[in-house]
């Protein structure tokens, strides 16, 4: 769990979250075929991109407070 740090959480979830736009984005210019798997596919990363985000954020703001806490 040490390569699991916030900032990777972050990143991750961005990543999916920008999946999870560009699928439907490209399946409406017509570029992706619109099938029921790949929007399913596109919900969940984007689902799941601003759920891992945030947790990424939330551990991110308790690593803060912890070291300004006990300073």
């Amino acid at each position: 769990m040490k390569h699991v740090t916030p900032l990777r959480l972050i990143w991750l979830g961005f990543i999916l979250l920008v999946i999870g736009f560009l699928l439907p984005f490209f399946m409406v210019l017509q570029i992706l075929e619109s099938t029921l798997p790949m929007s399913f596919v596109a919900y969940f990363a984007s689902f799941f991109g601003l759920i891992i985000g945030l947790i990424g954020i939330v551990m991110h703001a308790q690593a803060h407070r912890k070291g300004r806490d006990e300073s």
